[in-house]
């Protein structure tokens, strides 16, 4: 809980705009669940969580073999710049690989350079800009 609550105040949703009880409880449901397309890794370091990352698996419109998307992804400050995220990143590769994927998508912030510069290393960008409608 610490990572999650981290990244969610990382993102502002802490305080007053913190996520439901109900979301984080589903969401933890689903990581435990076989049958969701939902998964979690941590990273471990002396015994303590470090880092996490959430990823999932879904259907695509240009290619057969799901792909996956890493919607999560989180560090504790006292670890970054030690190689934890990226450690994070290629572990969910594997997993895409290991599923037939052919490619591990993911966005994070414009204002996130920090994590930016990681990814600028590990990965391309697409060149997509994201929208979104809220309902």
């Amino acid at each position: 809980m610490p990572l999650w609550d981290g990244y969610n105040a990382f993102y502002g949703r802490s305080g007053a705009t913190a996520l439901p009880q109900e979301v984080t409880h589903t969401t933890w449901s689903r990581f435990f669940d076989v049958h969701e397309p939902v998964h979690a890794l941590v990273a471990e370091q002396d015994d303590q969580l470090v880092g996490l990352a959430h990823y999932l698996f879904h259907r695509s419109t240009t290619q057969v073999a799901p792909t996956c998307y890493l919607q999560d992804l989180f560090t504790a400050e006292a670890v970054r710049g030690q190689g934890v995220g990226r450690a994070l990143i290629e572990a969910v590769a594997e997993r895409a690989r290991a599923v037939g994927t052919g490619r591990v998508y993911w966005q994070t912030h414009e204002t996130n350079s920090v994590a930016m510069r990681l990814y600028d290393q590990v990965a391309e960008r697409s060149g997509f800009v994201v929208y979104r409608k809220l309902l």
